[in-house]
C-alpha cells in the first residue's frame, strides 16, 4: 500500500456509547489504495460499533468522494464510496433525478448505504437502498473487482453486509424521476395506538413516516403524526430555506430528564392542529430533518446513547404494542421515536427490512436503558422480527443468529471472501458473526 498516513486516533460510531481507539487512514484517492485489508467506513452514522475496529486499523473512505458519471437520460449514476446522500439529493433533482431510497441522514455515505442495505420513507413501495444498485467495485486484498446481482452469493453477502467482503470503492445506482425540489406534506395526528397503525397501514403516499410519543401511556400510548408526503414541482425561495445549526458541547445528564422530554412531546404532539395540515417543505428537511442540528448526539451526554430499532410481521403489531408500553413506562426515552411502515424489499443476506412496521427509539446510555433493550430484543425475537445492525450496540450473537435465517449463507460467502477475518470489525467479534456456528 502505498503513501497511506495514519494516525492513532480515538473515534465512535454516531451513538459514541461505544468507542474505539486505533490508526486511521483517511486516503484521497484510490490510488492509494493499490492493496488494502482494513475495516472501512464512511462518515461513521452507524450508532454502535459497525465502524469500529478496537483490534487494529482502520479506513476512513469519506475522502473519496468523487461523482464518476451521470447519464441524466438514464438516472444512472456511478460514484465512489465516501459521496454522501444528502450531496446526490442536492444536486440530482436539478437533472430530473433524485436516489430512489434515502435514510433518515444525508450524511450517510454511499458505501455505507450499500453496506446495511439502507431504507427509507418509502420503503414500503420502493424496497431498501441495495435494490437499486446496478454494480459494486470491491477491494480485495490486491485485487479489485466489479460485482453485479448475477454474482448472486457475493451480491447477498456484501449488500448489508457490513463491509465483510471487500472495500466498497465505488458504486453504480439507478436514480428515480424526480419532477420537483420540494415537498408536499401532509401532517395528521394520531390520538393513540390503534389510530397510528391504521393511517400508516392505510396510506397510498409515496413517502410516509410517523413519529411517536414515546412517553404517552394509558389511552395516549402509541399518539402521534403521520407525515405523507409526495414530492413537488418547484423549489422554495431562499427566505424558506433552513439554516443549520450546532450543538457546541455535552449537553448536562438533566437535559434529557423524563419531565423535560414529556413536556417537549406535548408541545410537539400540538403543533399540528387537531384537523391536520398540508404544507410545503424544503426536499433536504424532509428527509434530513436532524441534519440541520449538527452533532446532535451531544444531546445526550459524553455517555452517548443506544437506539433500538427493530421489525415485526405485519401481523405482530400487538408484539410492538408491548414494546412501546415498556418504553413508555420506563422513562427513558427521548423525542426520537419513529414508527414506519414497511415493504417486502431486501437486497442481502443480513439486509434489515422485512414486510411489517418498524419502531425505532434513542435512550441515553445508562444502565436502566441496557436492561430495558435486552427485553425489547427478547420481544423482538419472540415476535418472528430482527434489529437493525446499523443501529444496534447491544444485542448478543445467538439473538441476531435467529432473526437473520439466511445468516449461514452470508457466513460462508464472506468466509470465502475474507478468509483471515482482516476485516473484522467490532460489531463482527461482539456478536461473533464470523465464528463457527
Amino acid at each position: 500500500m502505498t503513501d497511506l498516513r495514519w494516525k492513532t486516533t480515538p473515534y465512535a460510531g454516531w451513538g459514541r456509547a461505544l468507542k474505539a481507539t486505533g490508526p486511521l487512514a483517511r486516503p484521497d484517492t484510490r490510488n492509494e489504495l493499490t492493496e488494502a485489508a482494513f475495516p472501512a467506513h464512511g462518515n461513521r452514522r452507524s450508532y454502535g460499533d459497525a465502524p469500529l475496529n478496537s483490534a487494529g486499523a482502520a479506513l476512513d473512505m469519506s475522502r473519496l468522494d468523487r461523482i464518476i458519471a451521470f447519464d441524466t437520460k438514464t438516472g444512472v449514476l456511478e460514484a465512489e464510496a465516501g459521496v454522501t446522500i444528502s450531496t446526490l439529493a442536492r444536486i440530482c433533482p436539478a437533472k430530473g433525478w433524485l436516489p430512489a431510497v434515502m435514510p433518515g441522514t444525508g450524511f450517510a455515505t454511499i458505501g455505507g448505504a450499500i453496506a446495511m442495505d439502507v431504507h427509507g420513507k418509502n420503503h414500503h413501495n420502493k424496497g431498501s437502498f441495495g435494490q437499486h444498485v446496478k454494480a459494486i467495485t470491491l477491494l480485495q486484498g490486491s485485487e479489485t473487482r466489479t460485482i453485479t446481482p448475477k454474482d448472486k452469493t457475493l451480491w447477498q453477502a456484501t449488500v448489508g453486509g457490513l463491509g465483510q467482503t471487500g472495500i466498497i470503492l465505488s458504486a453504480r445506482i439507478q436514480l428515480s424521476p424526480c419532477a420537483g425540489r420540494q415537498m408536499r406534506v401532509t401532517e395528521t395526528r394520531a390520538s393513540d395506538w390503534a389510530e397510528h397503525i391504521a393511517l400508516l397501514d392505510a396510506s397510498d403516499a409515496t413517502y410516509c413516516v410517523g413519529w411517536i410519543d414515546a412517553t404517552a401511556t394509558g389511552d395516549a400510548l402509541g399518539r402521534g403524526i403521520v407525515e405523507e408526503a409526495e414530492i413537488a414541482a418547484g423549489s422554495l425561495p431562499p427566505a424558506q430555506t433552513p439554516t443549520s445549526r450546532a450543538v457546541p458541547f455535552n449537553a448536562p445528564h438533566f437535559a434529557l430528564a423524563a419531565p423535560i422530554v414529556r413536556a417537549f412531546n406535548q408541545l410537539y404532539y400540538h403543533r399540528v392542529p387537531e384537523e391536520g395540515r398540508t404544507l410545503l417543505r424544503p426536499m433536504q428537511d424532509f428527509f434530513f430533518p436532524l441534519d440541520r442540528i449538527h452533532d446532535w448526539n451531544r444531546l445526550y451526554g459524553r455517555r452517548g446513547f443506544h437506539q433500538f430499532q427493530c421489525v415485526v410481521p405485519p401481523d405482530q403489531t400487538d408484539a410492538l404494542r408491548a414494546m412501546a408500553e415498556a418504553i413508555a413506562t420506563s422513562g427513558l426515552a427521548s423525542p426520537l421515536a419513529v414508527l414506519k411502515k414497511m415493504g417486502k424489499g431486501r437486497a442481502g443476506y443480513l439486509s434489515f427490512p422485512m414486510e411489517g412496521f418498524t419502531l425505532a427509539v434513542d435512550f441515553p446510555n445508562r444502565p436502566a436503558a441496557v436492561q430495558l433493550i435486552a427485553e425489547l430484543d427478547r420481544l423482538t425475537e419472540a415476535a418472528g422480527g430482527r434489529i437493525y445492525l446499523a443501529k444496534d450496540s447491544l444485542a448478543s450473537c445467538s439473538t441476531v443468529r435467529a432473526m437473520y435465517p439466511d445468516y449461514a449463507a452470508w457466513r460462508d460467502a464472506v468466509e470465502k471472501a475474507d478468509p483471515d477475518h482482516r476485516l473484522a470489525t467490532d460489531l463482527i467479534r461482539r456478536l461473533g458473526l464470523r465464528s463457527p456456528s
